[in-house]
């Protein structure tokens, strides 16, 4: 088998136990996923099958979520699976929430939870945090929020508010639901997350991973990576397919200098390719016939 899965993953499974689930299922060792969420959060998580597991790389990075949260408490996992804390008695608006917001929009820095699998040093920051070490140095990291929302928010007594979240790569949402309480000086915990998209994994077609109970559901729900692969593709010939099989490169005017390309024949993916800027030719980088 060669292609995606596209799992809703469950709440209270690690991504590694979606993995593990399927290589069972399949009688496939050769499985990845292409992101972890942690075990609280549900939704998209694309599983590499077979061969695809070299294609992970290439795969659109942009994410989505839904996430909703909780004022006035605080934890040291920044959700509501740590050590939660009341914070303050302070309540919010809705106007505050708005424009508490905008200041996690676009280009920010971004200091990863203490209990995350970031590597530090050497360790992972979880395995510090839970010797009870905790860095005061952490580096920030740069990330994107494309688009931060406020979809729903009950002032009185709840003091909860649901958020639709698009970033890029790395982004801890937990990590901006406790800024966010912190910037409103009142504290917040992060008490969901689902996660409604991965590139272009949407979780509109995500299947549930009780629906795959063999190897021919496996199948039946196979994704071709032609979908999901964010590149141009170029056409093979009859002709050009034969070189491509004998490692040789092709000899194009098409596409810009550098572009990766999709070699595909017969709807199947047969090779990625860069466009050499020099010779202008398509040079196979990686080879997928079955």
């Amino acid at each position: 088998m060669f292609g995606f899965i596209n799992i809703n993953k469950p709440g209270g499974m690690t991504s590694h136990d979606v993995v593990s689930k399927l290589r069972k299922i399949s009688k496939i060792k050769q499985i990845g996923h292409t992101g972890t969420l942690d075990p609280m959060a549900t939704g998209v998580l694309p599983v590499a099958i077979g061969k695809a597991s070299r294609l992970i790389e290439f795969l659109t990075e942009d994410k989505g979520y839904i996430a909703k949260l909780q004022f006035g408490k605080i934890s040291d996992t920044y959700d509501i699976e740590g050590a939660v804390e009341n914070y303050s008695d302070k309540k919010v608006t809705q106007q505050q929430v708005q424009a508490g917001l905008q200041k996690f929009s676009g280009k920010i820095e971004q200091i990863p939870p203490v209990y995350s699998a970031v590597h530090y040093k050497g360790k992972r920051l979880y395995e510090l945090a839970r010797q009870g070490q905790i860095p005061e140095d952490i580096p920030s990291r740069t990330v994107f929020i494309n688009e931060l929302k406020l979809l729903e928010f009950k002032e009185e007594e709840e003091q909860t508010a649901l958020l639709k979240i698009e970033c890029s790569k790395g982004t801890y949402i937990r990590s901006i639901i406790n800024d966010l309480g912190m910037e409103l000086g009142c504290g917040a915990v992060m008490t969901e997350l689902k996660r409604t998209k991965s590139g272009l994994f949407t979780i509109d077609n995500a299947i549930a991973l009780d629906m795959l109970t063999d190897r021919e559901d496996v199948e039946k729900y196979l994704i071709n990576p032609v979908e999901v692969l964010s590149y141009k593709c170029y056409e093979l010939t009859e002709f050009e397919y034969q070189k491509i099989i004998h490692g040789q490169s092709l000899l194009t005017k098409q596409f810009d200098d550098n572009e990766y390309v999709l070699l595909v024949f017969d709807n199947n993916l047969c090779a990625i390719s860069q466009k050499d800027d020099k010779s202008q030719k398509l040079i196979t980088k990686k080879v997928f016939i079955q």
